[in-house]
Order: structure tokens, then sequence, then C-alpha cells
């Protein structure tokens, strides 16, 4: 067994360490502030980071209120949806973070998390749990199943989630009417304290769905065994339906003295980070075109 790799066995390890290792290695993971009520009407509020999105026809949210590790106890939530099988998921932006991390204290059964948190308490259309008015999206849901996935502590219990109304405040909308991640500013849940925020960390890839991307195989040995070039780099190169012709080369090539000159160099590694640097700026059409005369002058002083 390698010693670069810390290989573990989950039978072998306590519930409070598995849950450690579980998630601290799998992140971010993005929240779910779920509102509920209890048998007598009393409102609850509380995240949950075991939690995503699993259908759109039907509209499908699926969150985990897990048994207490500690003490194998189950969570005021779990036994909310059993009784009122209603929720609202609110998503969790940067601005509330710290009141929503307050919201998880674990406080007494019938204690309102909307008051000690400082959360505005949004009556819902077609639920009975209110909204968190300061969440960029809400979430109206019927809770249709609810699967236990084990009886230990530690234990999810998968809660199934139809939404019957979504509620998108207009400030998160992009030019496009549609949910702009930039303007949402989401967290997401890390291991023990730590969190991640969405803005800083955002960036794009662009998704082979609509074309065929030639593929990593049909780059040419010189450049997919690189050396400077990173499998990210390699993922971009060979997400183009098609390389560039030789004449596109050729006049990319005269066209500035500055490449020219670092052709003739005929340096593999500068000729390679400079390709990298055009990926890091999503010029891939130019970084193609760089590798593309860079092999062709290697062919022809074979």
């Amino acid at each position: 067994m390698s010693e670069a790799v810390l290989t573990l066995n989950p039978s072998e390890l306590e519930s409070q360490k598995l849950h450690a290792f579980l998630l601290g290695a799998i992140g971010p993971r993005p929240i779910a502030f779920a509102s509920t009520l209890d048998a007598d009407g009393n409102p609850n509020l509380a995240p949950f980071s075991f939690f995503n999105v699993f259908s759109s026809r039907p509209p499908v949210l699926i969150f985990s209120p897990s048994r207490r590790v500690r003490d194998n106890s189950l969570k005021h939530t779990l036994e909310n949806v059993g009784d009122v099988p209603e929720v609202v998921i609110n998503t969790v932006s940067y601005d509330m973070v710290q009141q929503m991390s307050l919201a998880s204290t674990d406080y007494p059964k019938g204690v309102n998390e909307f008051d000690k948190a400082g959360f505005t308490m949004l009556p819902s259309l077609k639920v009975k749990p209110f909204r968190v008015a300061e969440s960029p999206a809400q979430f109206e849901c019927r809770v249709i199943e609810i699967k236990p996935l084990g009886r230990e502590g530690g234990a999810g219990n998968l809660v199934f989630c139809e939404v019957i109304t979504m509620h998108l405040r207009r400030d998160i909308l992009g030019p496009n009417g549609l949910p702009d991640p930039l303007r949402q500013d989401l967290v997401a849940r890390m291991g023990g304290n730590w969190y991640s925020r969405a803005n800083p960390g955002l960036f794009e890839v662009p998704k082979p769905l609509a074309s065929l991307g030639i593929g990593i195989d049909a780059i040419p040995e010189a450049i997919r065994l690189s050396p400077v070039l990173t499998g990210n780099d390699l993922g971009m190169l060979g997400n183009v339906q098609h390389l560039p012709s030789p004449e596109e080369v050729q006049a990319f090539v005269h066209s500035g003295n500055l490449i020219r000159q670092l052709l003739e160099t005929k340096d593999k590694g500068l000729i390679h980070r400079r390709a990298q640097d055009y990926l890091a700026q999503n010029d891939v059409s130019s970084a193609w075109k760089i590798l593309l005369a860079a092999q062709d002058q290697a062919i022809r002083t074979q």
C-alpha cells in the first residue's frame, strides 16, 4: 500500500471519526435551510448539508437529517416532517451565514430559531411552514417520502421533498432571467467549522453537450504528454470540435513578432507555458494555434 495514501475501512472506525473523515473529504456541500412545524404548530429552522436537487420533473429535493452521532437521538426537523409532512427549503447566502450557524444550535424543542437567529418569518403560499425572507431562494415542498438509512448514530434519513412553489428574489436573477451565481453568493459546508463561499471561487466550464469534443486521445502525443500542460489544460484542448486549419495557424504565427520570436526559440517548455497562459484566459483557439505551429516547426526540422 502506498505511503502517500491513507486507506481506511469504515467498519473499523468509530462513528465520530468516520463522520469527520466523510464530511472533511466530501465538499463543498450545498445547504438546505429547512423550515418546519411541529405537531403543535411551533416553527423550527435548521441547516443540513446532506442536500441536493435530484429531479426537475417532478421537481424533487432531498435532504438528510441524520441521527445525532453523540447519542443516536432524532433531530427536531426529522420529527416535524413526520408529524407535518411539509417543509420550506431556503438557500443560504454569505450575508446570512453567521445567522444560519446560530440557528444550528441545538435549542430545546419548541424554541423558534427564526427568533433566536434574527430571521424574518415569511408566510408561505401553499404549505404551513414559514419561509426565510432573507434567503435568496425559497422552495415550498410537500414531503413525499422519508427513507431511514439505518438505526445507529450518524445514520441518515432521506427526506424526499416535492417542490410545489418556488420563490426567487429578483435581485439574484441575471439578464437571462435565471438565477445568477454571482448575485446569489451562496455558501456551502466543508468539514469541521469550515465553509466555502461561491463567489471568490466561481469559474465557468463549457458543457460538452451541444457538440462533440475531439477528446484528449485525439491530441497529438507531443502535446498530450507535455510535462507542462495539466489535465485541466488537456481537457480544454480536447473539448474543441475541430483543430485550427493550417491557414489559420499560419495567420496566427504572422500576426505578431512576439509569437514568431517565441517559436524561433524552439523551447518546448516556454511554448507550452504560453499555450497554458492562453488557456488560463479561456482562449483555447490561440493555445491550439501556437501548439500546432510549434509541432509543425519540429516536424520540418527533423
